[in-house]
Formats: C-alpha cells, structure tokens, sequence
C-alpha cells in the first residue's frame, strides 16, 4: 500500500513539473497571450479526479513554486490558484458528472476566477491596465481542456490510481 501511495504522488507530481515546465516555456509574442493556463488546468483535473490527493494545499504549494519561477510576487498566483482549486474541489463530483465539453465550461469561469485574482493582486502592487489579450488563454484553457483530460485521465487509468 505505501509503494501505491508513493507511485501515486510521483504521477501528479510529474504532472504538476511538467505544467511548471509549460507555464515558463517562452513562447513568440505573437501567440504568448494564448499560452493556456497548464498549472490551473492539471490542478483542476486533479482535484476532481482525486480530491483526496491533489487540493488545496497542492495548488496553494505549487502557486508558491510559480511565483518563484515566474519571479513575481511570492503568494499571487498562490492565492489564484487557491480559490479556483477550492472551488472545483467543492463541486467535484457535480462537475465529475458533466460532459467533457461541459467541464471545458467551468473550467473557463474558475480561469476567469484566476485572471481576475492575478490582475487585481498584480494591480495593487503597481498601476497596471487590463489589455484585452489577457484573457486569451480563458479560451485556450477551454480549448485545451478534453485533450488535458483525457491525457491525464489515460495516466491515471494507466498508474492504477484511486
């Protein structure tokens, strides 16, 4: 049972690494607006297929690891990240129940939910203005989700996790 326990948090731990990894890529500027949300995305997949496993101390942790690596303000996405995570966590298994193209719905309003936190903690620190090429990767996010969950899903199916 411990081995199954360990294999278990090395699968979303990679997983995790691996959307850091995505989150940092540079990307041209030409399509770095449309770059999804990788960190928010496998989190929320996580936190509804094992809930017991990834939440929201995993998201607050990994909001911490971004904003070291995106050298930001330490806790900004952590606070980001926290809310929609908490909130998916909270409706798991309505959302467990809906449709892939469904879940690509509410994972847009919880990205929503995490653009606006980091824009309204980004502009309390400076004076920033809200650009319409923010919100680009709400859609990509969306976009990307049924692929993301069922790549993440074919892992878990594959990993034996429960």
């Amino acid at each position: 049972m411990r081995s199954f326990s360990l294999k278990g948090r090395l699968v979303i731990a990679t997983s995790l690494l691996l959307a850091l990894m995505l989150s940092i890529l540079p990307l041209p500027d030409l399509i770095a607006p449309f770059r999804p949300d990788w960190l928010l995305v496998t989190l929320i997949y996580w936190t509804i297929a094992l809930p017991h496993r990834a939440n929201v101390g995993t998201a607050f942790f990994s909001g911490l690891v971004l904003d070291m690596l995106l050298g930001s303000v330490l806790g900004i996405h952590a606070l980001a990240l926290v809310i929609p995570v908490y909130l998916a966590a909270s409706q798991f298994q309505r959302m467990r129940n809906y449709s892939v193209w469904q879940q690509a719905f509410v994972v847009g309003a919880l990205a929503i939910i995490n653009k606006l936190l980091i824009f309204w903690a980004a502009y309390m620190n400076r004076d920033i203005q809200l650009d319409y090429h923010y919100f680009w990767s709400i859609v990509s996010s969306m976009v990307f989700w049924p692929w993301i969950f069922l790549l993440l899903r074919k892992c878990r199916r594959q990993f034996a996790l429960s």
